[in-house]
């Protein structure tokens, strides 16, 4: 899910140039292998598709968490550190492809490796039939990042009026879980990981859920101080990251 996608999909692909996953010479004697349409535009180098999309994500993330400690900061930085990083590589220069270009020569000769579309590379390790845009996983990325960024508005929004009237914030996505924005910022980049992986991502990925991790027990412990009894009731029926469906009590 990126602002330029339609942008991409305009430009023009030479007409020899089309590819398919598992198509060979074999497919004409009886082999059975379905065909995958392959995007052979490369589209790499388009800076300014990385500028564009960079500053949306992240002044969207802005905008909704109004960062005014240095923990806010550092939460967000995080969250932009790996929107660069993914949009410079969909966008930029191919790293993770350029380094797995011999892996998938040798694995999937049948492809063009510095195609657009191998970058969706569940789509490929899976040899999913169809164009990746409409792979069910990518379908299922693009859900993940929509409701995130909309949870992520939601959630600034109740947690704005309840600093503002000096109360615990309990309504909205706080009353499913204590640190809903941090969720939407998990559920962004998760679904950014289905959709386009890549070797800094992934790597950064686990690092950052911690870093929210080691942040919300910083905020719950300035919130038991300012709230006392009170948050400790809330946190009791109420989980950090991930609603239950059990009865709360």
């Amino acid at each position: 899910m990126s602002i330029p996608s339609l942008v991409r999909s305009s430009k023009r692909t030479p007409a020899n140039s089309n590819r398919t996953l598992n198509s060979s010479p074999a497919s004409s004697s009886g082999d059975t292998s379905v065909d995958v349409p392959m995007d052979t535009d490369a589209t790499y180098g388009v800076w300014w598709l990385v500028l564009v999309n960079s500053v949306f994500f992240i002044v969207f993330a802005l905008s909704f968490t109004r960062p005014r400690t240095g923990r806010d900061w550092r939460s967000l930085g995080a969250f932009s550190a790996f929107i660069v990083a993914l949009f410079a590589e969909m966008y930029g220069f191919p790293l993770s492809i350029y380094l797995l270009s011999g892996w998938l020569a040798r694995h999937y000769p049948e492809i063009d490796p510095f195609a657009h579309d191998t970058g969706h590379f569940w789509h490929i390790l899976l040899r999913r039939p169809g164009p990746a845009h409409s792979d069910p996983l990518h379908i299922f990325s693009e859900v993940l990042v929509f409701v995130g960024l909309i949870l992520l508005a939601v959630s600034w929004r109740v947690l704005y009026w309840a600093q503002r009237d000096r109360t615990l914030a309990t309504t909205g996505p706080y009353a499913w879980v204590r640190h809903p924005q941090y969720t939407a910022f998990m559920m962004i980049m998760l679904g950014f990981l289905l959709q386009w992986p890549t070797f800094p991502t992934l790597l950064m990925f686990p690092v950052l859920v911690g870093l929210y991790i080691l942040l919300a027990y910083e905020e719950e412990a300035e919130a038991r101080v300012q709230f006392g009894e009170a948050y400790d009731r809330y946190a009791a029926v109420t989980p950090a990251f991930f609603p239950s469906w059990r009865k709360r009590v």
